[in-house]
């Protein structure tokens, strides 16, 4: 049995629905896409029913709809729970409250439910661009609300749109004031907000041709700015990942990295003027625990700390933006030993398989006179032999050591680096296979640096007695420009750079237009994530710590009740006077009383209560010439609120404004009669009788 719905103004359903829908777009890449579809047709066969072309569903459909909408997110999720899923229940929810929406307190319900979506779209999206696509839809969301609030038909979108618009720049001061000055403190909890979630990037595991496959990919990784000037390119060399097993393809991690607790999110880094040597670094949201850093680096801020292998790690994976801060230390030879377990882990090989390779080591270190020559003679190897570098490189599922050395060839930079591992260690030599990125490009201005993903990278670190762990990076053998220049340079010739990805700014670096605008929304975005987004309690602190009076957290809030004491206060005293004023909700009874204290103005006695046809005789009286169109403006008002127009709906909106157009016009003419006849008695000169016509 089906339902016909009381009617709600279609104009606020329209605008209600139009917000859904914005507020759904932040989303798209997060939601599956027949949640999104669903969404969808609820949302419009809601619209049929206000349009009387469906009737909404009865109990029984309802139910039909609901639990086959829910079965179908249950077998989409899978057993897998988590932030990330339950929020995409409740977009399904939202989508199927449209189906319960008859009545005004019902558009209530859901309006607010709607605003809790707007919140919801933070936790996923927080640059500037998606913020204003959220802001656009609580925006509709309030026109929506002020539509319902405002049935009267004198009241078009275009007003509302105005009135909400200077509602919300008288606010902007207090809430430009209240984000500045509210004390930022951290969350006593956290959870994840995605488990498991499919991201690019470096896995914990490398395979050769992983590496070339992000390559392809220009979504960037993270931005760093520097107290001094930027490293050369051939320098920034980023650690993140230490691989050392081997089982004859794939390169892993000798120990599995240890489950994470659930616990506070620490996204602050702490602000401050850099020091020369240190450098900031604002990395992307990665579903991982490492993060990135130069050579001979320590942690500077508390978020992040620093495990073997000089590489850092967080407290529990980056579901979202994080900024640390790191500095440069100068570098110093280790003169230490390996230990017997750290030297077992980095000669480990499998016992059988590339005989080629291993017999290749086997030649090179007899001829040389030490580790250090026998690494240099494979260097020397990759440099004056046919060797190419490519984003392109054939299959090696048999062997691939030996297919790539003495076959291919032809590799990227995570199977030389494989291969060149491999001869350390068949050698004695221990060596491992360091996964990070290598390069970056300046930002807009050369303010800071944005490494992208097709600057992933892998090299070679070998351990030299006295000296340590030292880098290897064969692809600076084999392809220079790579390390000097990046990718871009390095693939020049072959063309491969980015050519899957059409529509990546990057591609098209030759266009200096192009890149200029990508650069600077860059830039604004970057901005956004550091001052905005990442204004946490040590930001707001060192902020504060510049003003006079040395503002702490106490301060602060003194300060906060303050600001919201004076806010108080003055919507108070406008409410007083607006109030005392006289000044009405209702557009047309403030042409009333214009019409009054125009009179006024001019002497005439106007007695309490006075109906719309007594005004206009006294003006008739003062202005002879007003008297035609005094007349017809007080059978306007008698139309207004007592005739056939009163009872319009929103449907009538239209013909009603261009009615109280006309209203307002007739007003200011009767206005300008009122002042001319009362000059022209003052001048000793007679009123003109003749009436004005207004059409």
């Amino acid at each position: 049995m089906s339902v016909r719905a009381p009617m709600l103004p279609s104009g606020a359903l329209l605008w209600l629905l139009s917000g859904f829908v914005v507020l759904l777009l932040p989303q798209w890449d997060r939601l599956p896409p027949w949640l999104i579809m669903a969404c969808l047709l609820l949302a419009g066969w809601r619209w049929l029913v206000q349009q009387g072309r469906v009737r909404l569903p009865g109990r029984w459909l309802r139910l039909l709809v609901m639990g086959a909408l829910i079965a179908a997110y249950v077998a989409t999720v899978s057993g897998h729970f988590s932030v990330d899923t339950a929020a995409s229940f409740f977009v399904l929810a939202v989508g199927l409250k449209w189906l319960e929406t008859r009545d005004s307190r019902d558009f209530f319900v859901l309006f607010f439910i709607l605003i809790y979506l707007a919140a919801v779209n933070f936790l996923f999206k927080q640059g500037i661009g998606w913020t204003l696509v959220t802001l656009a839809g609580v925006f509709i969301l309030l026109v929506a609300l002020n539509m319902l609030h405002t049935p009267g038909a004198t009241r078009s979108p275009v007003t509302g749109l105005w009135r909400l618009g200077g509602m919300m720049l008288k606010t902007l001061p207090v809430v430009l004031a209240l984000f500045i000055f509210f004390p930022r403190m951290a969350p006593l909890w956290s959870v994840p907000l995605v488990s498991g979630e499919a991201r690019s990037g470096l896995s914990d595991s490398m395979t050769p041709g992983d590496i070339s496959s992000l390559a392809q990919s220009s979504e960037r990784v993270f931005r760093v700015t520097f107290g001094s000037d930027m490293p050369a390119h051939r320098d920034r060399y980023w650690r993140g990942l230490i691989l050392d097993r081997f089982d004859g393809h794939t390169w892993s991690q000798w120990q599995e990295a240890p489950r994470t607790r659930l616990g506070r999110v620490d996204l602050d880094a702490g602000i401050g003027n850099l020091a020369a040597n240190q450098y900031d670094v604002l990395m992307e949201a990665s579903g991982q625990r490492w993060v990135y850093a130069l050579d001979h680096s320590r942690a500077v801020s508390g978020n992040i700390t620093e495990v073997p292998g000089e590489l850092f790690r967080l407290a529990r994976p980056a579901d979202t933006s994080i900024r640390y801060r790191m500095a440069q230390e100068p570098a110093t030879d280790d003169s230490r030993a390996l230990s017997l377990s750290e030297r077992r882990r980095y000669l480990q090989l499998p016992e059988q398989g590339n005989e080629r390779s291993r017999q290749l080591a086997r030649e090179l270190a007899e001829s040389a006179d030490s580790d250090l020559a026998f690494a240099n003679s494979i260097l020397s190897r990759f440099r004056e032999q046919p060797y190419f570098y490519t984003l392109r490189p054939p299959t090696m599922p048999d062997d691939p050591v030996d297919t790539l050395l003495f076959d291919a060839k032809r590799g990227f930079c995570a199977h030389y680096a494989s291969a060149t591992t491999f001869l350390l260690r068949t050698a004695g030599v221990p060596a491992r296979v360091v996964a990070g990125y290598q390069g970056g490009s300046a930002g807009a201005g050369d303010a800071y640096l944005i490494v992208r993903q097709y600057d992933a990278h892998a090299w070679v670190e070998a351990w030299i007695e006295g000296r340590g762990w030292v880098r290897l990076d064969p692809t600076a053998a084999i392809s220079p420009d790579r390390i000097e220049s990046g990718l871009r340079d390095a693939m020049a010739e072959e063309g491969s750079f980015l050519e899957d990805d059409w529509a990546s700014p990057q591609r098209y670096g030759d266009i200096a237009a192009v890149q200029w605008l990508s650069l600077q929304m860059d830039r604004v975005n970057y901005n956004w994530q550091r001052w905005v987004v990442g204004y946490q309690g040590q930001s707001q602190l060192d902020l504060m710590s510049r003003l006079p009076g040395n503002i702490g957290l106490k301060e602060l809030g003194y300060i906060t009740a303050v600001l919201v004491g004076l806010a108080l206060l003055v919507a108070g005293v406008v409410a007083a006077l607006r109030h005392g004023g006289g000044r009405e909700a209702d557009p047309v009874a403030v042409l009333v009383g214009r019409w009054v204290r125009s009179l006024k103005q001019q002497g005439v006695p106007v007695p309490p209560g006075s109906t719309p046809a007594q005004l206009a005789s006294l003006t008739a009286h003062q202005a002879p010439g007003a008297g035609r169109l005094a007349r017809a403006f007080a059978r306007d008002l008698n139309n207004h609120y007592y005739g056939a127009d009163s009872r319009r709906d929103r449907s009538g909106a239209r013909k009603t404004l261009i009615a109280y157009r006309v209203m307002r016009r007739r007003l200011s003419a009767i206005r300008r009669e009122i002042r001319r006849s009362t000059r022209n008695r003052h001048a000793g000169r007679p009123s003109p009788s003749s009436p004005q016509r207004l059409s």
